[in-house]
């Protein structure tokens, strides 16, 4: 794994020399991604994410917490107690240099803790997911971390509209599959990784599957295609 996001996050850290990552998908072109947004403050968050920080509450996960902007945020100025999880040892060293008191570097699947008040994924957070094929097993570690009264807050996008659209206004999707599984490309200072699986959820088909595996679901807010959406267990 050459953990091109967290070179990025290093070295725009420490300044050495960082430049913009590209990232691309299996339906979508080439595109630059500053370092500088895994580094926003709160007031430069999109609305999705400042209300999934206010909402927040009590011992706190932050996975694929990435530079640990959301965890700062939550540890400094709420008081919370936060773990940043983040597959990419680069990314929690900078966690860990930037202040957070917290930080593991591990899988998902893999990581095992005490049980969380607020779980956050965000910025598209069901990408973790990967495929549909994989989602019932992550929400049911999602429900092995969750403490009783607790609650995950995960955003996505429907990315129905990024499909062409025929004559006759239906939308021309992949025969084969879900149309929000995608292949996610990175590439930083020419190096390239290999794709991951990353998966967009409509919130539909989001709330189906956290029924059926023991949630309430409920949206809480919209921005555009984007929402944010509660879990709790039933």
């Amino acid at each position: 794994m050459k953990d091109l996001m967290g070179s990025a996050i290093w070295d725009y850290f420490y300044q050495e020399n960082p430049e913009d990552l590209q990232t691309e998908t299996s339906i979508s072109e080439l595109d630059d991604l500053p370092v500088s947004y895994l580094f926003r403050n709160y007031k430069e968050m999109n609305a999705l994410e400042q209300k999934a920080l206010d909402l927040s509450f009590g011992k706190v996960l932050d996975v694929g917490a990435g530079a640990g902007s959301h965890s700062l945020y939550l540890q400094n100025k709420r008081n919370l107690d936060v773990t940043s999880l983040d597959i990419s040892p680069k990314s929690i060293e900078i966690c860990k240099a930037r202040g957070v008191k917290s930080a593991v570097c591990e899988d998902f699947l893999k990581f095992s803790n005490d049980k969380f008040d607020t779980i956050l994924l965000l910025m598209n957070g069901t990408g973790i997911f990967q495929s549909l094929e994989h989602i019932d097993q992550y929400l049911q570690k999602l429900k092995n971390l969750i403490s009783e009264n607790g609650q995950i807050l995960i955003d996505s996008t429907d990315i129905l509209y990024m499909y062409d659209q025929d004559d006759d206004g239906g939308v021309l999707v992949p025969a084969t599959g879900y149309y929000g599984e995608l292949d996610y490309y990175v590439h930083y200072k020419g190096e390239s990784e290999l794709p991951m699986k990353w998966l967009y959820l409509d919130f539909n088909t989001l709330k189906n599957a956290a029924i059926a595996n023991g949630f309430k679901i409920q949206k809480i807010k919209q921005l555009d295609d984007s929402y944010l959406a509660k879990l709790t267990v039933k």
